[in-house]
């Protein structure tokens, strides 16, 4: 019999960069990964949802990996597992789908044997998986992440995003690798370039603390690392230049892609119109797309112990069902 308890943690998608921010700011979005785990006679998977297609089912899975760095970190041996995960969260798309995967992963290992690692632990470990910190922080912390990893140790801090910003993605409907994406970049900058990113970084992360979304259009400008992937991505210039005339505070590439993310603020009148130019955009370059009204996310993931609290142990479809009616 089991010593351990059956953990469920709920963790949210992310986006990267938000411009200029390169590898440094992040911020969760209100799309979900479902992730419950137990220890097992032997390794199964229950993948659900269509963001799952393709997926390993066996040990090689980033799940069962990042589980039993967990179980190292804290001491203790749980080799077979039984994984069930449903994500709304679309891959290879630049929304955190791996980052929500290694946060979900983290989170689930840790409750399951009791919580022994604290938060700061977890988002080392994240960081150290995933080479930066900024969607990792996002769905492990929640809200707006402007981090620094030092190669063994992230150091953040956590704002709260405005009441009022809200998050439009136009989502194309091709994959695009991070390191694909990682590829077309140069292995220098020059100074100006280097400049104009540092100030617009720091302009970015003052405005959203500070909650001055007039600024957000002047601070979302980059020169690292957009206008090498704009290839990669038909249509990418022309959002980038004209969104802000149809309804956006700011537009960014979305991670390393090929989503685009537009900040909006809640009141703008102009959505509707936004969102017809986004898709309307995409379709003159060839490309099938579909957009999505999100918000931040502010709660971070969140995890449970199902047999130490006392909750009834609902099957998880059923859970499931029951979150996305809500």
């Amino acid at each position: 019999m089991s010593i351990y308890g059956r953990s469920r943690v709920k963790v949210p998608a992310s986006t990267a960069n938000l411009g200029p921010g390169f590898d440094t700011l992040g911020m969760a979005l209100s799309l979900y990964a479902w992730i419950e785990m137990e220890e097992a006679a032997e390794t199964v998977f229950h993948l659900y949802g269509d963001e799952m297609t393709g997926v390993p089912r066996d040990k090689s899975n980033l799940l069962y990996k990042v589980a039993q760095m967990v179980f190292a970190e804290a001491g203790v041996t749980v080799p077979e597992l039984s994984i069930s995960m449903y994500s709304e969260i679309p891959l290879t798309r630049g929304l955190g789908s791996s980052a929500s995967a290694i946060i979900g992963a983290l989170a689930a290992a840790n409750a399951m044997i009791g919580s022994p690692l604290e938060s700061a632990k977890l988002f080392d470990m994240a960081t150290a998986i995933e080479k930066h910190p900024d969607n990792v922080g996002a769905s492990l912390f929640g809200g707006i992440i402007t981090a620094v990893w030092d190669g063994e140790h992230a150091e953040y801090i956590r704002i709260e995003p405005p009441q009022e910003l809200e998050v439009l993605v136009v989502i194309p409907e091709f994959e695009l690798e991070t390191v694909k994406a990682r590829g077309v970049l140069p292995a220098e900058v020059s100074v100006s370039d280097a400049v104009h990113n540092i100030s617009r970084t720091s302009l970015l992360t003052a405005a959203l603390a500070a909650g001055r979304l007039d600024l957000i259009g002047a601070a979302m400008q980059d020169r690292l690392h957009q206008p090498y992937r704009a290839p990669l991505v038909p249509g990418m210039e022309k959002l980038l230049a004209e969104a802000p005339g149809h309804g956006a505070l700011g537009i960014a590439l979305s991670g390393a892609g090929p989503t685009l993310l537009c900040m909006v603020d809640r009141r703008e009148l102009r959505k509707q119109e936004l969102e017809l130019f986004l898709t309307e955009t995409m379709r003159e370059n060839g490309i099938s797309s579909r957009t999505l009204w999100l918000s931040p996310c502010t709660t971070g993931v969140t995890a449970e112990l199902l047999e130490r609290n006392g909750m009834q142990n609902g099957s998880f479809l059923d859970m499931i069902k029951g979150e996305l009616q809500s």
